[in-house]
């Protein structure tokens, strides 16, 4: 597997509406317990559809990966151009901050948003440039927009050597608990 896609949960799906919320730094390493073992076995290429919520915290990770694996790259393909325009100051500051680290930086459509068949284009394009995908999705917990992404990896993993890594809810919490209690020892 030489490309991996990652993406998950927007932040409003998560109850998490600026980036200090306490819940993301533990987010950030279930992503980077996962994506190390990945990188290590050759993933060269992250790819990422760059929506404000898992996409950009798997975005930092990759950033702070390249630390140590200056081989590794990022690649955020958005769905159409400046998805960002309509967020607020503080959000597209943080954007364009990781989108300057990117590697590489598209968006399939350079129109502003038309409707949902530039997202249905950009899905399209980033399972076919990936191998597999790492997805923040969890069917006990919120449904939310990652099910689709589910549904087609979950096609593409029968019907080939499409890889499926799931992160789920419960991955998050025990590293939470765990950070929690090395804070009481």
């Amino acid at each position: 597997m030489k490309t991996l896609l990652v993406t998950g949960y927007r932040a409003h799906e998560l109850g998490i509406f600026d980036n200090k919320h306490l819940g993301i730094p533990y987010i950030k390493k279930a992503l980077a317990n996962r994506l190390v073992p990945l990188v290590e076995d050759g993933v060269e290429w992250i790819i990422t559809p760059g929506q404000y919520g898992v996409d950009l915290w798997a975005c930092e990770v990759v950033l702070e990966l390249k630390q140590k694996y200056p081989e590794l790259k990022l690649g955020i393909i958005t769905a159409h151009a400046a998805p960002e325009e309509k967020w607020k100051e503080e959000k597209q500051n943080e954007y364009r901050r990781i989108v300057a680290g990117a590697d590489y930086y598209g968006a399939v459509s350079n129109a502003p948003y038309d409707g949902s068949w530039q997202f249905r284009a950009r899905d399209d394009l980033l399972f076919r440039k990936s191998d597999g995908i790492l997805l923040f999705y969890d069917e006990d917990a919120a449904e939310g927009s990652p099910k689709f992404f589910k549904a087609r990896a979950l096609k593409l993993h029968t019907e080939s050597d499409y890889g499926l890594f799931l992160i789920h809810s419960d991955e998050i919490q025990n590293i939470a608990d765990e950070e929690n209690q090395r804070g009481y020892d």
